[in-house]
């Protein structure tokens, strides 16, 4: 409660002092956050302005499509690397070089192979979110304890047993955080998809109401996109908590 209490006491010092210096000032180019609510109502009622809802739904069917991708991707990735480990000495230098590489590098060529639709920021956000998902499956796989699976071994465990009574307990943690970041990622992908091209989704809306100078707007949707990714990463954050007190 109290951490609450202190979130929301910053949250509003930060409102109160941003309101104090844009209400003065130009309000095309500073919008004061007393303005947003009802530049919210306008992107539901202008008829000049895409459906919001339409869009929004649109960006939240890109993000459940691209990190169920990952999801399943990462898995199955990691554990077959995890359980070959000649696979994972030739190839996860590989995949650590290549998920140090700036991310938006590699958004032209999601446009190029996919285009300007939905596939493309798919892509783009399958992409982000799996290198953080197949990552943490090889580290859980390697900070399993050896002793443990060697006595599950000896007492003639089959494979399935030791692979769901030992080893997915001993690296769940690190799975769950795997999982929130690859969630983080695949959230933050979609969204960067849609500001550098797209026909569809709230990066698309920011374009439009951007190009027609409709700051308010604009600022709402900015916001609206940041909280998106906040609650998102709150709600990953809470399991994944639950999941490291369940293994702790």
């Amino acid at each position: 409660m109290r951490l609450i209490f202190l979130r929301g006491a910053l949250l509003a010092l930060v409102v109160a002092i941003w309101e104090l210096i844009a209400r003065p000032l130009d309000p095309v180019l500073y919008v004061a956050p007393s303005t947003l609510p009802q530049a919210a109502l306008r992107l539901l009622n202008q008829p000049d302005i895409p459906p919001l809802l339409e869009h929004l739904g649109a960006t939240v069917r890109a993000i459940l499509a691209a990190y169920a991708l990952a999801v399943t991707a990462g898995l199955a990735l990691g554990f077959l690397m995890g359980f070959w480990r000649v696979v994972a000495r030739a190839y996860e230098p590989i995949l650590a070089a290549l998920y140090a590489v700036p991310s938006v590098v590699w958004y032209p060529s999601m446009m190029l192979l996919f285009g300007l639709g939905t596939a493309s920021k798919v892509a783009f956000g399958f992409l982000l979110g799996f290198f953080p998902i197949v990552l943490a499956v090889l580290a859980g796989i390697k900070q399993a304890d050896p002793h443990l699976l060697t006595v599950a071994t000896s007492m003639g465990a089959s494979r399935w047993a030791i692979y769901w009574k030992v080893l997915i307990p001993g690296m769940a943690g690190t799975l769950a955080g795997g999982l929130r970041s690859g969630l983080a990622l695949s959230v933050v992908g979609v969204l960067a998809g849609e500001l550098l091209g797209s026909r569809a989704g709230i990066g698309y809306m920011i374009n439009h109401v951007y190009n027609l100078l409709r700051t308010p707007e604009y600022v709402a949707l900015a916001v609206l996109m940041a909280t998106l990714v906040l609650a998102v990463d709150s709600a990953a954050g809470r399991l994944e908590a639950r999941v490291k007190r369940w293994t702790g």
